[in-house]
């Protein structure tokens, strides 16, 4: 079994957008409550620049994110306008090695 993932969805929306952006992003968490292998989500916003949002989700696996991937249709759709087209990519999958708490503690994943 893979380890937990990490998956970066990068974002440019204009301030005057903003509310709506984040409703959207709430509609869509809602409509993916309890989908296999998610874990969770966050709305991120850079602090130094300006209009520069993060969708960061975690999942149980690559092959949880990649079976939800191959399937979920349009759920995202709303959102993909703001798509951050100066990345190279539109998303990108990080695998977590390792973490630390908050105390120091270092836990080693799979």
């Amino acid at each position: 079994m893979s380890r937990r993932m990490r998956v970066l969805v990068w974002y440019r929306c204009p301030k005057p957008d903003l509310d709506d952006f984040v409703a959207t992003y709430h509609a869509i968490s809602a409509q993916l409550a309890g989908v296999p292998g998610l874990l969770g989500s966050e709305l991120l916003r850079a602090h130094r620049e300006e209009g520069s949002l993060v969708v960061m989700s975690e999942w149980e696996s690559a092959e949880a994110f990649a079976a939800w991937e191959a399937g979920h249709g349009t759920t995202t759709e709303p959102l993909r306008r703001y798509a951050d087209i100066t990345r190279p990519y539109r998303f990108e999958l990080y695998q977590i090695l390792t973490s630390v708490s908050s105390r120091g503690v270092g836990v080693r994943e799979g």
